[in-house]
């Protein structure tokens, strides 16, 4: 099993209700592909995609590449990243989907599709769209060109614009259950310790990409430092010593960003189990670790010090001794 298939597994609701869709008189032409990352919404957004436009008869190329699917994303940063992207290596992404992106999208719906009737547009993710490039992208969901469909990832959807969530039909992602995910990795990486899967069950609550990502980018021994620093709290600033040790010296922003998730995933984790008098702490660390994760792929910023925010908000979040 591959990591993509592994992101695809639980999608069953999903498919059927896109399916019956497909099969109904008229189809909604604006779809809000809804639930927490790392469950696999863009994959389902483009094999979705792939179905809707297929033409019979008419030979279809790779989604990636298939000229009747648009797919809106943060594009490289620089100019360098845009080469990297090219040579496929890891590249730096800008922070939002501009108004350019947007616009550019809406002069290719004005013409006809290439290879059959109907065209998709998919933007990954919603979340990232630049407030004018929502302003642009409502026009077009306000009135759809003919046989033009959107699929609208959105990793938060509560932080969408209502006037966007109304016009479009909702797909709800739904985590799975410990049980799956450990199964799903005793399938696919069949040689990792007992411990370490369990650990990656327990970091991911629920989502296959994450799980995936915990092993693979070897987060065990971060979460490890956070969770102790969580039930114990950190007076001395050993621990946080401790986690920077299991970070790295220098680690790069993407494995600074997993830190954040992993920390802002046990601050929650605590928050639906603590008692009333303490929740109240633990939802505004969670809060203000949201908007480090913010902060991280566009400031300047120093690890060193990030690294030591980060365990001194679940320093300040643990349970108080005595």
């Amino acid at each position: 099993m591959t990591g993509a298939e592994a992101k695809l597994i639980g999608h069953e609701d999903a498919w059927a209700s896109w399916r019956a869709a497909m099969q109904g008189q008229r189809m909604h032409h604006a779809w809000l592909l809804a639930g927490r990352r790392g469950l696999g919404k863009a994959g389902f957004a483009l094999s979705a995609a792939a179905e809707l436009v297929a033409q019979a008869g008419v030979p279809q190329p790779d989604p990636l590449s298939h000229p009747d699917i648009i797919l809106l994303e943060r594009p490289p940063a620089t100019s360098d990243d845009e080469k990297k992207r090219e040579d496929g290596k890891d590249f730096s992404r800008k922070r939002n989907i501009s108004v350019d992106q947007i616009r550019g999208m809406q002069r290719r719906l004005t013409t006809r599709p290439t290879l059959g009737l109907r065209r998709a547009i998919i933007i990954d993710a919603a979340d990232d769209l630049e407030k004018s490039a929502v302003n642009a992208l409502l026009k077009s969901l306000e009135e759809p060109p003919a046989g033009s469909f959107f699929l609208l990832v959105a990793h938060r959807p509560g932080g969408l614009l209502p006037t966007v969530r109304s016009r479009c039909r909702q797909l709800r992602f739904h985590g799975l259950t410990d049980g799956q995910l450990a199964n799903l990795l005793a399938r696919r990486e069949p040689d990792i310790k007992p411990e370490l899967r369990q650990a990656a069950v327990e970091a991911a609550q629920g989502s296959p990409g994450m799980a995936l990502a915990f092993i693979d980018d070897e987060l065990a021994p971060i979460a490890r430092e956070l969770r102790d620093i969580m039930r114990h709290g950190d007076a001395d600033f050993t621990r946080r010593a401790a986690l920077a040790a299991a970070i790295g010296t220098r680690p790069d922003r993407e494995r600074l960003l997993a830190s954040v998730r992993l920390a802002r995933d046990i601050c929650a984790e605590n928050a639906r189990s603590a008692p009333p008098r303490n929740q109240a702490r633990l939802i505004d660390t969670h809060a203000r670790l949201v908007r480090l994760g913010a902060e991280i792929p566009y400031a300047n910023f120093d690890p060193a010090l990030t690294v030591v925010e980060i365990g001194g908000l679940l320093a300040e979040a643990a349970p108080p001794k005595g």
